[in-house]
């Protein structure tokens, strides 16, 4: 499996202003409220233990995490949140897969049409661009003097990973969706914490977008990210580094 650039991604977005960290955290907020109504306990609900660890590694306070988890109970209790993901695609060509978490899918369906036909893309039936993608577990290690590859990589085999990618900074460490909690809890068991933790989409090979092309599709991915009920965004295109990570 090549590197992931998804991480480049979590590079930039944390080196952005607070307020697109707080877009974040609200965000993710949002997410743990969600996993939490039902069940707040972690212990039990494997679901929810996830994005908890999914929280910790984007550097969002425990009193922000325990916050909205209480808001499971409180103020989310009446409000019906669905997760949806919505498929099409970018200009040139790219293929766009975006999960959503909310209480009117007439508004967040109109807001991601709007937005992607704005920038030269157009939303798709379900199905037209996700055989493109694979469901993986996603964990990602800074490298470090203690923590050599061959250690990450032990470490990585005995959790259940798929596979490992050293890159020059980090070890991002590959798992199934169904052995992703275990792999994490044993992970975070011999001492390790995470820069990324989650269940994401990864495209089975990448195009590349040049001059207006890149610029467009750039526009369109900051303003889905910043649609209050976008979760995620994966995508297909070959994203310069130093571009994401100003």
């Amino acid at each position: 499996m090549s590197g992931h650039s998804k991480w480049h991604n979590i590079q930039a977005k944390k080196g952005k202003a607070d307020a697109a960290r707080g877009k974040l955290f609200t965000k993710i907020g949002r997410e743990l409220a969600v996993a939490a109504k039902g069940n707040p306990n972690p212990a039990t609900n494997s679901k929810l233990a996830d994005v908890i660890a999914k929280a910790k590694a984007a550097n969002m306070p425990n009193d922000n995490i325990e916050r909205s988890i209480k808001r499971a109970a409180g103020e989310l209790g009446d409000r019906d949140f669905k997760e949806l993901t919505y498929e099409g695609y970018g200009v040139g060509g790219s293929a766009v897969i975006i999960t959503t978490l909310t209480d009117n899918n007439n508004r967040t369906a109109g807001d991601i049409r709007a937005i992607m036909s704005k920038h030269g893309g157009s939303l798709g039936m379900t199905g037209c661009v996700s055989y493109m993608f694979e469901s993986k577990g996603i964990i990602v290690v800074e490298r470090t003097p203690e923590l050599d590859e061959d250690e990450a990589t032990g470490l990585a085999i005995e959790a259940g990973a798929d596979d490992v990618v050293a890159q020059e900074d980090v070890y991002e460490i590959y798992t199934s969706v169904e052995a992703f909690s275990e792999a994490r809890k044993y992970l975070e068991g011999k001492g390790l914490s995470f820069l990324q933790a989650e269940i994401g989409m990864l495209p089975q090979s990448k195009i590349s977008l040049e001059g207006d092309k890149l610029e467009t599709f750039r526009k369109m991915l900051d303003k889905l990210e910043e649609n209050d009920d976008v979760q995620e965004v994966y995508h297909n295109v070959d994203l310069p580094e130093d571009e994401e990570e100003e």
